[in-house]
């Protein structure tokens, strides 16, 4: 027997639906009883985009069925709405964030790795890997691909607006507030490990003839050995970091 329920979508989830779709709303068609979650992306919403879930004016949570008459309004993070602990529909992230990247991000996940942000990547992961690897290691999924936010083991998740590298880097730290996080050059950009000071002599075999000849300081990589000194190189991801940064001071004044 064919049923109806009337989703409202809030704020920057409208930014799944089509034009004629927005701040509007929708009326969804189904059969059974399905959860709340499959109905709402049946309708092109992610789940990990959505914060709170008013079912008939109460909280509700994503598995909960759907019913015929049903009326609910859809919130993503940094509504208005007060989400107290019965709205949340999963546990607060805590501790330092850290990422996972789907396989299209890879410059991304440079920049991000540039300013000290925690961000596993492969260029060879499929869907179901990247979703086990962020259920295992809670780590927040980042991707262009809302299918793969669909994936139900997925916790938290952002499906990046812009195409573009630098501008996915400013939308993910503004989302999820990471400015009191950054660390420039901490990390390896190749490979996410740790990167610590070392003496010259203990990578010297390393060590273009030049670099011996002209470079003192010296950084390695604490998982992948790779070597790093402040050449040209350098003096480029500074000037990265240092537009970045303002772009997140400019952001403040507004």
């Amino acid at each position: 027997m064919q049923q109806s329920a009337s989703f409202y979508f809030y704020g920057s989830l409208n930014d799944f639906l089509p034009p004629e779709k927005r701040n509007r709303q929708l009326h969804y068609s189904f059969q059974d009883k399905p959860a709340l979650k499959d109905a709402m992306e049946a309708l092109g919403v992610p789940h990990p985009e959505v914060a709170a879930i008013l079912l008939n004016g109460q909280p509700a949570q994503l598995m909960d069925p759907l019913n015929t008459g049903d009326q609910l309004k859809v919130y993503p993070p940094g509504h208005h709405l007060q989400l107290t602990k019965e709205y949340r529909l999963r546990p607060e992230y805590v501790g330092p964030a850290k990422f996972i990247a789907d396989v299209h991000l890879g410059k991304l996940v440079r920049s991000m790795r540039m300013l000290g942000f925690n961000c596993c990547y492969e260029n060879n992961y499929s869907d179901p890997e990247i979703a086990a690897i962020a259920e295992k290691e809670a780590r927040i999924v980042l991707t262009r691909d809302r299918g793969l936010l669909k994936h139900k083991s997925i916790v938290w998740g952002y499906w990046l607006r812009s195409q573009q590298p630098e501008e996915q880097l400013l939308e993910v730290v503004r989302h999820f507030t990471l400015e009191q996080e950054l660390n420039p050059l901490s990390r390896c950009i190749a490979c996410n490990g740790r990167i610590e000071p070392v003496p010259k002599a203990a990578v010297i075999d390393q060590l273009p003839p030049k670099t011996r000849q002209f470079f003192e300081e010296f950084f390695q990589c604490q998982s992948c050995r790779r070597v790093y000194w402040k050449g040209s190189h350098y003096e480029r991801m500074q000037e990265f970091i240092r537009r970045v940064e303002g772009e997140f001071l400019q952001a403040r004044k507004y």
